[in-house]
């Protein structure tokens, strides 16, 4: 905690989930767990930073109709209308921070016309690079949302950022590349200290206590030190750390019409829940 009179940058933190996916436990795990047929599905979200006299800074972009059609996700409720919900007017958004490149966290860049776009040099060089000639490869990414990223960049949108950088006061970017190539955390100063979102460093808390990495990565010793580069971060607490994709958030924190506000500490401890 900070001390008394000595405000904290960051304001608010509302993680607001659009979308979602019911799936059984194995698909979450590299390798088998004992309980594989039982249910473990994963939540989509996009997380909002808010700080006194600045527009909310968004992190990620999710996806849209198409995208979930193609890939049997739910949109539980559009993006646009998920930020009308969070009071976030899209137009004003002056900043977004892409966590990494996934067709589920940079597929709504159209969202945000007046937004500059920030991204690791490694991302975006690693998405437009011959690794994805290989189909494997490709398969988490959307090649519309990553030609955008490019059209953006040549209108003067795009914000390179190289390894570790502080964004802005209370808002620093961590690379933590494992996932992808590029991908960064967040780290936010709150009244309750640091909290870290992860995004897909950890889609799920249970992929940190179990120490098994979710399915999709381009180097699973990178995947394990990124792990515990966010968990550092948040302080070894797992109420500091914000995954990309569970559905305990929503039931940890304090929430309301599917927007949890993740800045105040748990009304239920996650090591409780898990």
């Amino acid at each position: 905690m900070r001390p008394p009179g000595n405000p904290a940058p960051v304001t608010a933190i509302q993680a607001i989930r659009y979308a979602r996916h019911e799936r059984t436990a194995q698909a979450n795990f590299t390798r088998a767990v004992d309980d594989h047929d039982l249910p473990m599905p994963l939540d989509y979200y996009v997380w909002a930073i808010h700080r006194d006299g600045h527009p909310p800074v968004i992190v990620d972009t999710g996806f849209g109709a198409q995208a979930a059609a193609a890939r049997g996700r739910e949109i539980t409720r559009p993006i646009r209308k998920s930020l009308r919900d969070a009071g976030i007017d899209r137009l004003g958004v002056e900043d977004v921070i892409l966590t990494h490149l996934h067709y589920d966290h940079a597929g709504g860049l159209d969202d945000f016309p007046n937004a500059r776009f920030h991204v690791q040099d490694a991302e975006l060089a690693w998405a437009t690079s011959r690794h994805v000639c290989d189909e494997t490869a490709r398969a988490p990414f959307d090649g519309e949302p990553v030609a955008e990223l490019v059209r953006r960049l040549y209108a003067g949108r795009v914000v390179f950022h190289d390894g570790d950088e502080e964004f802005a006061p209370g808002i620093a970017l961590r690379l933590a590349h494992g996932h992808t190539a590029g991908l960064q955390l967040v780290v936010c100063d709150t009244a309750r200290g640091p909290v870290v979102l992860a995004s897909d460093a950890a889609h799920l808390y249970a992929n940190i206590t179990r120490k098994l990495p979710f399915p999709i990565f381009v180097d699973e010793e990178d995947y394990a030190r990124a792990q515990a580069r966010a968990l550092d971060l948040a302080g070894g607490s797992l109420d500091h750390l914000i995954p990309g994709h569970d559905p305990l958030v929503l039931a940890c924190f304090e929430s309301e019409n599917d927007i949890a506000l993740v800045d105040l500490p748990p009304h239920t401890p996650v090591t409780e829940m898990l």
